[in-house]
C-alpha cells in the first residue's frame, strides 16, 4: 500500500509540474490512488445516497472520522473532486503532504488556535469557486467508533461562502484499518450520504447549531447500519 501510494502521488506529481493544472492530479487520486489502495487492503466499498447531489454544486462534506482510510474512502464514494481539510501533521508525511499541499489542500494547526482560524479562512475562497471540501469536524480521529461534538469552525466558512452542507456518515472504516498501528483487515466500508443542508439565510453566529444538525445526521446516518 505504501509502495502504491507513492507510485501513484509520485505520477500525480509530475502530472501537475507538467500540466501546471490540478485538475488531473486530482481525478487520478479518486480514480486510481484511492480505488487502488482500497483494494490492496481488502476493501470493499458500498454507497448510499450520492444521488441527492448536484454534480455541477460545490459542497462542504462533513464527515465522522475513525481511520486514516477515511481520505481514500471518501475519493472514492464522492462524485466530485474533493479538497480536504487536514491536520498539520500530514504536511511532514512524505509523498502524501507533498501531493496535499501541491493541491492547495488546507492543512490547520490543532494547536495553535490562531494558525487554524487563519487556515482555515482559506476555505471560502475554494467553495466560492465551486470546488467542493471536505472536513472532519471532529478535529481527530475517533478511537472507540464513538462520535465527538462537531467543531464550528469549518461550518461557518460553509456559510460565509454560501453552500450546502452534506452529512457523511463512515461505517466501518475503523474496522479495516483500525487507528493503531498500520495493519488493514479485509472488510466493507459503508458510506452514507445524507442530504444538502442549506446554508443560505444563516449567520455566522448560527455556526454551532449547524454543526450540531450536521452532526445528528451523520449519527442517525451510522445508525441505519
Amino acid at each position: 500500500m505504501l509502495i502504491w501510494s507513492a507510485a501513484c502521488i509520485s505520477a500525480a506529481l509530475v502530472v501537475l509540474a507538467l500540466t501546471r493544472r490540478q485538475a488531473a492530479p486530482l481525478a487520478m487520486a479518486r480514480r486510481l490512488w484511492a480505488p487502488g489502495l482500497l483494494l490492496l487492503g481488502g476493501a470493499h466499498i458500498e454507497v448510499e445516497g450520492t444521488d441527492k447531489l448536484d454534480r455541477g454544486s460545490a459542497y462542504l462534506f462533513a464527515s465522522n472520522h475513525q481511520s486514516m482510510i477515511d481520505i481514500p474512502a471518501l475519493f472514492v464514494a464522492l462524485p466530485a473532486p474533493l479538497r480536504f481539510v487536514v491536520k498539520r501533521e500530514l504536511r511532514a508525511v512524505p509523498f502524501l503532504g507533498w501531493y496535499i499541499a501541491a493541491m492547495g489542500m488546507v492543512f490547520v494547526d490543532r494547536g495553535a488556535r490562531g494558525d487554524a482560524v487563519k487556515s482555515i479562512r482559506r476555505v471560502p475562497g475554494i467553495l466560492r469557486a465551486r470546488q467542493s471540501v471536505a472536513c472532519f469536524p471532529e478535529g481527530t480521529r475517533s478511537r472507540d467508533g464513538a462520535i465527538r461534538p462537531f467543531k464550528g469552525g469549518s461550518f461557518a466558512m460553509a456559510i460565509e461562502a454560501g453552500v450546502p452542507v452534506v452529512p457523511v456518515a463512515l461505517i466501518g472504516t475503523g474496522d479495516v484499518l483500525p487507528p493503531h498501528g498500520f495493519r488493514p483487515r479485509p472488510g466493507v466500508l459503508r458510506v452514507r450520504v445524507g442530504r444538502p443542508i442549506p446554508t443560505a439565510g444563516l449567520a455566522l453566529g448560527q455556526r454551532g447549531e449547524l454543526a450540531q444538525r450536521v452532526r445528528d445526521e451523520v449519527e442517525r446516518l451510522c445508525a441505519g447500519a
